[in-house]
């Protein structure tokens, strides 16, 4: 069993010796412990966080990134998105998601719940970096009925060949892109094995608009009749939701994914975040993807998450900084059933460990609050995921060969 050192790093206000083994926390002592291990990281100067859990992307478009700015959301997919996705090939994917998943390391992220298609090459990609991923198995209308067999065939076939690291969901695009049929079909091949499901939901005014044209109710209200809400549903976006949807949602137990970069810069609108926290609803923080985003960084969706529920509500408690932090960490570990998003004993050993020494991180008068409102991702030091070191010295392995390959494209 390997064994990991961290040695005289910031936890809970206190230097400490953190010890892992295989891929969880064994033990948490008072700096000078005295503990050995076959690797050992001299942590003095660095403080120990919890990394990010990333509930909604779109990895390999990273290869969309400033491809098509500044549009309405529809236009934006109908005319950009979708017909430049119809020329990717597999290993384009493949390649994409390579550069997403560097991207996300370089930025504390150690797990993202993709939407998109030629999973098996975003597989490939999760396992050889060694992050953590939950892959979206896609349902649509326009595929036919040998596509949707198929689908239901690879998700009943499938099997994680990374201890744990990768998981499958059923992720039905949308109510507009996704017929009852198809909605219930992935819910309910999903439930019966145990799997998440992962679906876009009132993105936009539009599409709510829409959705009582053609379904006689608001979207959330349409997937309640359906059946289709449960505790295992991660609705992404939800922005366009009144006080009665934020109750069903909460009474299902449904995930929320809040993307606000990405709402901001589409304009799809404000999240409704005091509303949520009032309620009692369960909310993570995604990315989306980074053609509407346009990076992925995770540490930067907390600050204007924060920032964009104080200003709409004239509210500066709103939306604290602890509050966010767990939103972006323990709250997306959990919608995930991942074991980690804290830093435990027992707890899986997931863990980021940030320079105190940056201008930004000093003076230190509240770790959470400097990281949240004034850091930047390049005071991340190491990234820790599953008990394995990914990041150390703000390098990646073969990071140099994941840009040359997307150059070349």
């Amino acid at each position: 069993m390997s064994e990991i050192l961290i040695r005289n790093v910031l936890h809970e206000g206190q230097p400490s010796d953190i010890l892992i083994k295989g891929n969880r926390f064994s033990s948490i002592s008072p700096a000078g412990s005295g503990m050995s291990a076959e690797t050992v990281i001299d942590a003095s100067g660095m403080a120990i966080l919890p990394p990010f859990y990333n509930t909604h992307g779109h990895a390999a478009m990273t290869l969309l990134r400033g491809y098509a700015d500044d549009m309405e959301l529809f236009k934006w997919l109908s005319e950009y998105i979708w017909p430049y996705e119809d020329k990717l090939t597999p290993e384009d994917i493949y390649n994409g998601s390579r550069l997403a998943i560097l991207e996300m390391i370089k930025s504390g992220t150690v797990f993202f719940s993709d939407m998109y298609f030629e999973i098996d090459e975003t597989a490939r990609a999760v396992d050889e970096m060694g992050v953590r991923a939950a892959l979206g198995v896609t349902f649509m209308s326009n595929h036919s009925k040998a596509l949707r067999d198929e689908k239901v065939a690879y998700m009943k076939s499938w099997k994680d060949r990374t201890n744990g690291r990768i998981q499958l969901t059923a992720a039905p695009h949308a109510i507009y892109t996704a017929d009852a049929g198809q909605l219930m079909l992935a819910a309910n091949t999903a439930r019966e094995l145990g799997m998440k499901i992962h679906i876009h939901v009132s993105e936009t005014a539009t599409e709510v608009q829409n959705s009582i044209k053609e379904f006689g109710d608001t979207p959330v209200r349409y997937l309640e009749k359906l059946g289709f809400l449960g505790p295992d549903v991660i609705a992404a976006h939800v922005v366009h939701v009144d006080d009665e949807e934020i109750e069903i949602l909460k009474k299902r137990g449904v995930t929320i994914s809040h993307c606000p970069c990405s709402n901001m810069k589409l304009s799809s609108g404000a999240f409704r975040a005091d509303a949520m926290v009032k309620a009692g609803a369960k909310v993570t923080l995604g990315t989306d993807g980074c053609s509407s985003n346009n990076n992925l960084d995770m540490r930067e969706e907390m600050k204007f998450a924060s920032f964009l529920a104080k200003v709409t509500t004239g509210d500066p408690e709103v939306l604290p900084a602890q509050q966010v932090f767990e939103w972006a960490t323990r709250n997306g570990a959990e919608a995930f059933g991942i074991d980690a998003g804290v830093i435990e004993v027992g707890k899986l050993a997931d863990a980021i460990l940030v320079r105190l020494d940056d201008p930004k991180m000093t003076p230190n008068h509240n770790l959470i609050s400097n990281w949240v409102y004034a850091a930047d991702t390049s005071c991340i030091d190491t990234v820790i995921c599953d008990g394995r070191i990914i990041m150390q010295g703000r390098h990646v392995p073969g990071e140099e060969e994941i840009l040359a390959a997307v150059k070349r494209n």
